[in-house]
């Protein structure tokens, strides 16, 4: 089992740095009470779960409780959890300017009677011993957020490719294109089976109807071209942060071309260590 714990200075992008986390398949949970961690871990520990990465933002919303941070951290390592404290961090200024446009209330603000400059800088003080220990450290200061999920990328994700959810969908235009489709392929240029006696009843799953549609040329070189601009295009939405891209590819009746195209170029992602989804929406129609 792995926990992350996320702390660090209100405003420096903790509740981002979260979301990155979710995305790449990490349970997510925010201002957790410290007391339920330990309780977290054997419920984890003592079930067959899918959750076996965990991180939560734990921080300054705690009260003088957070000051018991550490201990619990200990505690968790003791008992053979591997405990990784991500520290957030930025600029007391730009903390400052960050709670001013977005006229958030600081949680330290009743106890320094409402002024932001004294409450980010005696959380700062509050969390020196922190971030002096903490096993990873990014600064936001001068950094958008594409590039702070980037950077949660490099450090907790053993493949960059499992930071996105592709997702195929094989689709016939006479029923509509998919409303959440991000980019939509048009193969109804290609050979249709359809008018072929023998192939016109099966689909794109059955080895003929494939073969028969991959014999053209022009099919050869548009999954050629296909692929290609997939496979150039999907490292750039990881850097842009996306984490989920849906492909949907048309054909007449959504039975024959697409099906096979689906099948082909989730083929080839497996190969680009790709966990692609398929859906074939309008086969049984």
């Amino acid at each position: 089992m792995e926990f992350v714990i996320v702390t660090g200075l209100s405003g420096s992008g903790k509740s981002t740095a979260l979301n990155a986390l979710e995305d790449i398949g990490y349970f997510c949970m925010d201002n957790l009470p410290l007391e339920l961690l330990p309780k977290l871990a054997q419920l984890f520990g003592d079930t067959v779960s899918r959750h076996d990465k965990v991180a939560m933002v734990i921080d300054i919303r705690l009260g003088a409780k957070f000051l018991q941070l550490d201990d619990y951290i200990g505690a968790l390592r003791d008992s053979g959890i591997n405990v990784k404290v991500l520290y957030m961090d930025c600029e007391l200024s730009v903390a400052i300017k960050r709670y001013k446009e977005t006229r958030r209330k600081h949680p330290l603000d009743d106890e320094v009677g409402g002024d932001m400059e004294v409450a980010v800088k005696t959380e700062d003080e509050i969390l020196l011993p922190f971030r002096t220990k903490a096993d990873f450290y990014i600064d936001t200061s001068q950094m958008p957020v594409t590039k702070l999920k980037e950077s949660i990328l490099d450090l907790f994700l053993d493949n960059l490719n499992d930071s996105i959810s592709v997702r195929l969908i094989s689709f016939g235009f006479k029923h509509g294109s998919p409303r959440d489709a991000d980019i939509i392929f048009d193969v109804r240029c290609l050979p249709n089976p359809f008018y072929i006696d023998e192939l016109k009843n099966k689909t794109g799953m059955d080895n003929p109807v494939s073969e028969y549609v991959m014999q053209s040329e022009i099919s050869r070189e548009l999954l050629e071209k296909l692929c290609a601009l997939i496979s150039f295009t999907l490292p750039e939405y990881i850097k842009e942060g996306k984490s989920r891209l849906v492909i949907a590819i048309g054909c007449t009746g959504g039975h024959h071309r697409s099906v096979t195209f689906c099948e082909k170029i989730a083929a080839y992602l497996e190969t680009l260590e790709y966990k692609p989804v398929i859906v074939h929406r309008d086969i049984t129609k």
